[in-house]
């Protein structure tokens, strides 16, 4: 399914209410826009990171909530990246475009607390994917140097001193998805070995 289509996205919302009766999480985690510094971005590369992040995440919004505060019970989570804490250089579409899920997030959360429906943003830091492989390969092609030793400037900067593991993230929404998460709402969450250096 493409999340950048309102309607398909509507079309499968609907598919899932049909066969489950219910719709209790909703996780929204659209791909990266590509790696580009503010002269290289084009109208277009705005436009697109705006619909495959922020867009994406308004149509689940859109089409969940309603149905969630219907239930009085929620948890709606999205994920965006440490890169709304503390902007990333070289990934000026991402920066943007995340941060403006995390001003969603704050908002729906101050909207739909009253119905007992919980929205959380949770920000991975380097993690150990194919999205990260392809970043550090693009970074080491332009920067005459190797993948291997753009990650290892990544851990450098790590107070934990190695990337994260994609289950140690998975485990935060897991949480955050759960009952047992019920005071915790319009929180940015950063899973990142203490990577940023904000105090928040």
């Amino acid at each position: 399914m493409n999340v950048t289509e309102g309607e398909a996205v509507r079309g499968f919302v609907v598919e899932t209410l049909e066969r489950f009766g219910r719709i209790d999480v909703c996780v929204t985690n659209a791909g990266g826009p590509p790696s580009k510094t503010f002269a290289e971005t084009s109208t277009e590369d705005w436009t697109s990171a705006v619909n495959l992040n922020l867009m994406s995440t308004i149509y689940f919004a859109r089409d969940v909530l309603p149905i969630m505060q219907k239930q009085r019970w929620g948890r709606f989570i999205t994920i965006t990246s440490v890169a709304v804490k503390q902007p990333i250089d070289g990934l000026i579409l991402s920066n943007s475009a995340r941060s403006a899920v995390s001003g969603l997030v704050k908002s729906l959360a101050n909207e739909y607390g009253k119905d007992n429906v919980l929205v959380n943003n949770v920000c991975p830091g380097y993690t150990r994917t194919e999205r990260l492989t392809e970043l550090a390969t693009r970074l080491a092609a332009g920067g005459n140097t190797t993948p291997e030793q753009i990650e290892r400037r990544w851990t450098d900067q790590i107070p934990l001193g190695r990337l994260a593991e994609a289950e140690e993230f998975a485990s935060v929404v897991a949480f955050l998805a759960s009952a047992r998460a019920s005071y915790v709402t319009g929180s940015s969450i950063a899973v990142d070995g203490g990577w940023v250096r904000g105090t928040y």
